[in-house]
């Protein structure tokens, strides 16, 4: 597990010095960097000893850093938004598969924390169209099926927390969490208002749910991984 480890490490690294990259405002620079990230977490998983949902999350990361390269396109016309839109769609889905696919406990022991974080998703959701729905021209209805889709996969680590036994369960929620934060200020910087540093933020909480992602699921179906 040592390589695996080594490598997580350097991307962290990386990430770091893309961050650093995109706050000195070297746009030229992290254009040619960004599609040079998520291959390693995709050679982390590669290598990883087989278990029964590694290909998922392989397929997952592989539609995420698709997303990725389309996107540094998305100024050049909607076509290519819609396009890194649908890939992440496709990412997002495996995602909801993989974390069913996660060895659970037989019955949700905390039903009541289901329904409370369903209740605060659905208000997240409905809040969120109706600020950006006056906003969105002709773009409505893939933003809608988008949002819809990183809530249900928002649920979905959400109902895997309440079941999972590992401790390897925080991080996935956390992951998935910050993807949908990571989503939404992309969302609102691009439709409503423009945010400070927007593209600092959007990377910093993606890349960091997407490494969260990653590191919980490796950790869950392997003990011995550790960034430590």
């Amino acid at each position: 597990m040592r390589k695996s480890n080594g490598i997580l490490k350097i991307f962290i690294a990386f990430c770091l010095g893309y961050l650093l990259v995109i706050a000195l405002r070297l746009e030229d620079i992290a254009m040619y960097l960004k599609p040079l990230l998520l291959p390693f977490l995709l050679y982390t998983v590669y290598i990883h000893k087989i278990f029964e949902t590694k290909k998922l999350l392989l397929t997952a990361l592989f539609f995420s850093w698709l997303g990725d390269c389309v996107l540094l396109f998305s100024d050049q016309g909607d076509l290519y938004f819609i396009i890194g839109l649908v890939l992440f769609l496709i990412a997002h889905f495996f995602y909801i598969i993989l974390f069913t696919k996660q060895k659970s406990q037989p019955l949700l022991q905390n039903k009541s924390g289901f329904w409370l974080g369903f209740v605060a998703v659905s208000a997240y959701l409905f809040g969120f169209l109706a600020l950006l729905l006056p906003k969105l021209g002709k773009l409505k209805l893939p933003v809608i099926i988008y949002a819809l889709t990183i809530s249900i996969m928002l649920l979905s680590a959400l109902k895997g927390w309440l079941r999972w036994k590992k401790e390897s369960r925080h991080y996935i929620l956390t992951g998935a969490a910050l993807f949908v934060l990571s989503d939404s200020i992309l969302a609102v910087d691009k439709f409503y208002v423009t945010v400070p540093l927007a593209t600092f933020w959007i990377m910093t909480t993606y890349l960091t749910a997407q490494l969260l992602l990653t590191y919980g699921i490796l950790k869950m179906n392997k003990k011995q991984i550790t960034l430590h």
